[in-house]
């Protein structure tokens, strides 16, 4: 790896001269954030949505290099692989080092970036520069906690929501940790800062004062976008003076980014270019894969929680035995039900979990009615993709086999992260 020649300088966001002649993509691997900005309202699955925190689907490091392979046999332009959420990409460290590990390996010339808030970035600097990430965007809308704390509802340092002031001190704290180890590194870093009225508008050059000093490479603007549901929903956008006023005073200390297009976390193609139905179809098609496709011959079967054998219809804690299908080689299209496997007696916590995934080692995912977060986040890490649906067994199975979403009248209607609603939290964590 360490005699194969880069060329960093066709990262089409970090080179004015680059954005027009190289395209970049995004893979979605990050869902949870570690903090909530009150300018943020996460929205899942909005086509017509062109903002950051945006994404149609989540992928598994995995299913992201098995998308990324098929993107760049299509289009040559992609020289720059990046990773930005639709959380934070260090408040999903084991699949953000995954993907970067895996991408790395299989395309030892391409431009690698991951652009974070900075919480949880130090742990990781000295594998993000042996891996060549060369390019590293961090979000600072505050050096000062006072007006920091008025920006943030929440910041998850750890088990412990932090609020205020003092949520707005932690993590400016950890971005110049972050700022500070990265250039020691050698990696480029790009701050960007969200101009919000009458928020942080008078304090930006305070910003660019800072990270300058530090080192940082460029600074990119950006414009308020008021976002429904978001507490700065009613916050005005700065206007086209005050931006350009503040790019020319930041100027004087650092380059500037204005070409920026606000990415979705799924982006691909060419800075500014729109995502469309062919590419949602796409991302859409490899998250409907097994977590880890490579796997798919050594894990031929699907178990299924079911009373009675024709319908998805038990929840996974209250499932006693489980019936394990296969495809019908003899009869392409149809099932063969292999065996009815026992589950472990209740009781044991995660351990039960733990078990049961070793049970099903030979399975590509389950379908159940339901299941808790201890068990779908235990089952997930094995490698046993957890499908929540209602209805037949036989359409459930036909989906997955030909490797495409279940029907969305069969998907199981709730409200967790990334259900394709509003996504705020209290920094208490996901349920």
């Amino acid at each position: 790896m360490n005699a194969t020649k880069i060329d960093f300088s066709n990262h089409p966001c970090f080179s004015k001269d680059a954005h027009k002649k190289y395209g970049r993509i995004h893979l979605p691997v990050a869902p949870r954030c570690n903090i909530q900005c009150n300018f943020c309202n996460r929205k899942y699955d909005c086509l017509n949505e062109s903002r950051p925190g945006v994404t149609s689907t989540v992928l598994t490091p995995q299913q992201a290099l098995a998308y990324l392979s098929d993107v760049v046999a299509k289009r040559s332009e992609i020289a720059v692989t990046g990773i930005a959420g639709p959380g934070d990409p260090f408040a999903n460290p084991q699949e953000t080092m995954e993907t970067l590990r895996l991408v790395r390996r299989k395309f030892p010339k391409m431009i690698l970036c991951v652009a974070t808030n900075g919480l949880g970035v130090v742990p990781y600097v000295d594998e993000i520069a042996d891996l060549k990430v060369s390019h590293i965007t961090i979000t600072i809308n505050a050096v000062d906690p006072v007006i920091g704390g008025k920006i943030y509802a929440w910041v998850r340092d750890g088990k412990r929501p932090l609020r205020g002031e003092e949520a707005a001190a932690a993590l400016g704290a950890k971005q110049i940790e972050a700022l500070v180890r990265l250039k020691a590194r050698g990696i480029t870093v790009k701050i960007n800062t969200i101009i919000m009225p009458g928020i942080n508008d008078d304090h930006i050059p305070d910003i660019a004062k800072k990270v300058s000093a530090l080192g940082a490479d460029i600074m990119n603007l950006m414009p308020l976008v008021p976002v429904k549901g978001a507490v700065f929903e009613d916050v005005p956008p700065p206007d086209t003076m005050t931006v350009a006023r503040l790019r020319l005073q930041c100027g004087q200390l650092l380059p500037q980014m204005t070409h920026c297009a606000r990415c979705r976390a799924d982006a691909v193609g060419y800075v500014g270019e729109k995502v469309t139905t062919e590419q949602i179809a796409t991302l859409q098609h490899y998250a409907s894969l097994s977590l880890n496709p490579a796997e798919d011959a050594a894990r031929p079967y699907v178990a299924v929680a079911t009373l009675e054998g024709a319908l998805v219809n038990q929840h996974l804690g209250e499932a006693d035995r489980l019936a394990i299908y296969e495809a019908n080689a003899a009869l392409p299209g149809t099932f063969r039900l292999v065996e009815i496997r026992r589950t472990p007696d209740e009781g044991g916590g995660e351990a039960r979990w733990a078990t049961l995934a070793d049970s099903l080692k030979d399975c590509r995912a389950i379908l159940v009615n339901a299941a808790g977060p201890t068990p779908q986040k235990t089952l997930t890490a094995h490698g046993l993709k957890v499908i929540e649906m209602e209805g037949l067994i036989e359409e459930g199975l036909k989906a997955l086999f030909a490797n495409q979403p279940i029907p969305a009248s069969m998907k199981r209607r709730f409200t967790g992260c990334g259900a394709g609603i509003s996504c705020k939290g209290n920094g208490t964590g996901c349920g």
